[in-house]
């Protein structure tokens, strides 16, 4: 898994994430909307919970692309 992580560049990636956690931008963001649902308690739909992963699948290989290059740099010292 670590090697196909790798191979994806990050600005890509950044962008993927940045896009998927803002889409659609109007009303208001899924994402956004997810987690004011899941804040609530209302989270309850499996369609409602299917689109919080939905939306922040890219946000979360960015967070671990982001610790892979952590830990290679504390490596490297």
């Amino acid at each position: 898994m670590r090697n196909l992580i790798d191979k994806i560049p990050f600005g890509l990636l950044a962008a993927i994430a940045l896009i998927m956690a803002l889409a659609p931008f109007v009303p208001e963001p899924h994402l956004w909307q997810k987690l004011k649902m899941l804040a609530e308690g209302t989270l309850v739909k499996p369609i409602d919970i299917f689109d919080i992963f939905w939306h922040s699948w890219a946000i979360i290989l960015l967070v671990i692309k982001m610790g892979f290059m952590a830990a290679d740099k504390s490596a490297d010292q």
